[in-house]
């Protein structure tokens, strides 16, 4: 499913105090380190992850290396990842991440089995779309 209720959209966003950004790029041009520029700027704490760049700051926070790390409540992932990586980005979360409530995936990051993973555990899944997009569209910018 890649159709999504203006709705539902706003619940996630309403919802979601604390996104972790799963593939977080310290290149300001990539889409990951502006997207979750986009979030923090909009009053989500974010918390990027990737192993590469773990314990650098950013955000106000540390960059994990994994879901795992996380020590602190996580409402939302939006993640900047291969689609074969999805499964276990998503294993990982279900797993770690006990308060999850919605697994946000990038444009072009689509696996429909992590999908229905996600969902048969109860969560929000939004795949193959941009909340740097979404919000504004749906005029939530401020």
């Amino acid at each position: 499913m890649t159709q999504y209720s203006d709705e539902l959209l706003n619940q996630v966003f309403d919802r979601a105090k604390t996104i972790a950004v799963v593939g977080f790029s310290m290149n300001p041009a990539r889409a990951s380190h502006y997207v979750a520029q986009f979030l923090h700027e909009q009053g989500y704490r974010v918390i990027p992850v990737n192993p590469g760049h773990a314990g650098k700051e950013m955000f106000g926070t540390t960059i994990r290396a994994s879901l795992e790390e996380i020590d602190e409540p996580v409402d939302m992932i939006d993640v900047f990842r291969k689609s074969d990586a999805l499964m276990g980005v998503v294993e990982d979360a279900l797993a770690h991440l006990p308060d999850l409530q919605t697994v946000w995936t990038q444009l072009g990051v689509i696996d429909e089995a992590a999908a229905q993973k996600a969902e048969a555990a109860g969560l929000t899944v939004i795949i193959n779309r941009c909340p740097m997009i979404e919000f504004p569209r749906l005029g939530r910018t401020s």
